[in-house]
């Protein structure tokens, strides 16, 4: 019985479209925390390069 109360929660949940995870909205929402994702690493590459290329720079 279980089993069937599992499958009817997945029924309500529907996947996202491109549109929708690309959208800016306002809130805790999941575009917010995808685009949180995209600019937490967008970050951390330009942090890296630039730590690269300034050692490259300074060492030598």
């Amino acid at each position: 019985m279980s089993v069937n109360n599992g499958n009817e929660a997945n029924k309500s949940i529907r996947p996202a479209s491109s549109s929708e995870l690309n959208s800016w909205k306002r809130g805790f929402t999941p575009q917010a925390e995808i685009w949180n994702g995209r600019m937490a690493i967008a970050g951390l590459i330009i942090l890296l390069t630039s730590l690269l290329v300034s050692n490259l720079i300074f060492s030598g």
